[in-house]
């Protein structure tokens, strides 16, 4: 039962029966098993008992990240929606990411868009490690956090999860939750020690979990024990002391208004209402028998839930269901079940925005225990080790958006910022950082006016053909082919013609003729400012010196006068 230490922020005015599915989403569809498309095996045979820890699709649906008994974290690729009729699909391994022990918890940074480089990251702990932060692009090391104990001893959280805005990266100790600034890595911290009333909650943090609704967290512990405590400090908001088993996930409701407690060894879900925290509101029946780590998933719209067991069986729910009355346990029975293997599926994860479902699969297996001592000791039995991706939505999975999907994400190959909405796929390089309007109708601080619908690299110190430097505000005739940063200034306002190929120096301003294509850049002198005649200078006047034709007046100097 929960105890109430502190009031709890006031929840948002929603209801959990009044969520509705988002507009334009692929629903799933529970009336039937999913269909399997494909997976990844051969990787994870690469090394002998690499049994997988889990799987997480990336917040933009783009690639899903798994953890193996090998320490290492790996990135499959989305792949295209298969045609009719076509063989399983094998996922596209895309990166491989080592660490130097067991990995204790991995997560994805809650922004991550693969369309801008920046936000693709994912934290990893491991024992004896500093955590994490990883490229997902390369694989290169972004940042490391660093924590130590009492005995200045470096130690590893057991878990991490991220703030909504993706700010600070939380951590689990034993007793506590450390908090680490993103735009800060290394030692810097700060520490929350984990209190209800005059006690303190005992264990490891072995998961968390952030409200989405709320600057509020919460803390499962070895010890079997719950808490859910505010960002900002203070006590315990509610604790739940004793647990049938020892949490190992916790998971919010979209709305943030009931929170999902799966533990090892453990043979429910529990669903707790935390507006009504006196007793669950739900129990959905699950079958594990070890001490792993088995997850579960809600859909996108909040509705469903999905888990494994060891035995190898997904089960979905229906959370808006009512479980029956008269009962000491609010039981919920799955709306669907079915055996995705014969080993242990102890990693779910749903797509974020298609109705697919990746699941990872193995457990840690010993010999039996011989009769006889005089048999030869033989390898523990190998488990089936693999990541598979299903397909749980209509047929054919064209007609809920997939391909539609894939055919606009190859059509997209520039990189666009981050609430950018309003470019197009042609207005931009991947070195430009600034977003330009579709269809070129307005300009920017690097200039693209209605005319130019030409690419501009951020800086203008690689222009391309037709490029402008930066700085330069003025509208340039799409045939200058061959201009250079230095070829126009910001006060040339006058049209340079075709044929002029050559740079005219900074401090020139007046215009130049068609038929005067071949002038150096020494060509008039930097003071001239005649503008007899309209010409200044006749086209056949090429071999001027700055040095000597120097004219003093306003007048200019004849083409034979040299």
């Amino acid at each position: 039962m929960a105890a109430p230490m502190e009031r709890a922020p006031p929840p948002a005015e929603t209801t959990h029966e009044a969520a509705e599915e988002p507009m334009g989403l692929p629903p799933l569809s529970p009336d039937h098993p999913p269909r399997l498309l494909g997976g990844a095996q051969d990787e994870f045979r690469l090394r002998p008992h690499n049994f997988l820890r889990g799987c997480k699709w990336a917040p933009d649906g783009s690639c899903v990240l798994s953890c193996s008994a090998d320490n290492t974290l790996r990135l499959f690729n989305l792949p295209a929606c298969p045609p009719p009729g076509q063989d399983l699909l094998q996922l596209e391994l895309a990166l491989r990411v080592h660490e130097g022990d067991i990995i204790y918890d991995f997560t994805w940074f809650p922004h991550m868009n693969s369309r801008d480089p920046q936000t693709c990251l994912m934290a990893s702990s491991s024992r004896d490690n500093p955590v994490h932060l990883w490229d997902a692009f390369d694989g290169t090391l972004r940042g490391s956090f660093c924590a130590y104990n009492h005995l200045e001893v470096l130690c590893a959280p057991h878990s991490l999860c991220f703030t909504l805005d993706g700010s600070r990266l939380l951590g689990g100790f034993k007793g506590s939750v450390r908090i680490f600034p993103m735009e800060r890595p290394g030692r810097g911290q700060e520490e929350h020690v984990l209190r209800y009333g005059s006690k303190r909650q005992g264990g490891p943090i072995g998961c968390l979990a952030m409200s989405p609704s709320q600057s509020v967290f919460a803390c499962g512990s070895y010890g079997r024990s719950l808490g859910l405590y505010a960002l900002g400090g203070g006590g315990a908001l509610l604790f739940w002391p004793r647990l049938p088993a020892a949490p190992t996930q916790l998971l919010f409701s979209h709305d943030g208004l009931r929170l999902y407690v799966g533990g090892r060894k453990d043979t429910h879900i529990l669903c707790w209402d935390l507006r009504l925290p006196d007793r669950p509101l739900l129990a959905m029946e699950r079958h594990v028998t070890t001490n792993q780590r088995v997850t579960f998933d809600l859909d996108p719209t909040g509705r469903y839930l999905v888990s494994g067991d060891t035995r190898g069986f997904v089960s979905l729910w229906d959370t808006v269901g009512t479980p029956p009355e008269g009962t000491d346990l609010p039981l919920l029975s799955p709306v669907l079940r079915f055996r995705a293997l014969q080993d242990c599926i102890n990693g779910t994860s749903l797509h974020p925005q298609l109705p697919l479902l990746a699941t990872s699969s193995g457990q840690r297996l010993f010999p039996p225990l011989w009769s006889s001592d005089e048999e030869e000791d033989e390898p523990p039995p190998g488990g089936d080790n693999r990541l598979q991706l299903w397909w749980w939505g209509h047929e054919p999975p064209e007609d809920n958006g997939w391909c539609m999907a894939m055919d606009s994400e190859q059509e997209d190959t520039h990189c666009h910022p981050m609430g950018g909405t309003d470019c197009d796929t042609d207005c931009q390089l991947i070195e430009d950082t600034h977003c330009h309007p579709t269809g070129g109708t307005g300009s920017d601080a690097d200039c693209q006016l209605v005319e130019d619908t030409h690419c501009h690299p951020t800086g203008g110190t690689d222009c391309d053909a037709d490029s402008h430097p930066m700085g330069d505000a003025h509208c340039h005739p799409m045939g200058g082919t061959d201009c250079d940063a230095d070829c126009q200034h910001i006060e040339d306002t006058h049209c340079h013609p075709m044929g002029d190929t050559h740079c005219h120096p900074i401090e020139d301003d007046h215009c130049h003729p068609a038929e005067d294509t071949d002038c150096d850049t020494h060509c008039h002198p930097t003071e001239d400012t005649g503008t007899v005649s309209g010409d200044c200078h006749p086209p056949g006047d090429t071999d001027c010196d700055a040095s000597i034709d120097y004219p003093m007046s306003s007048e200019c100097d004849p083409a034979q006068g040299h």
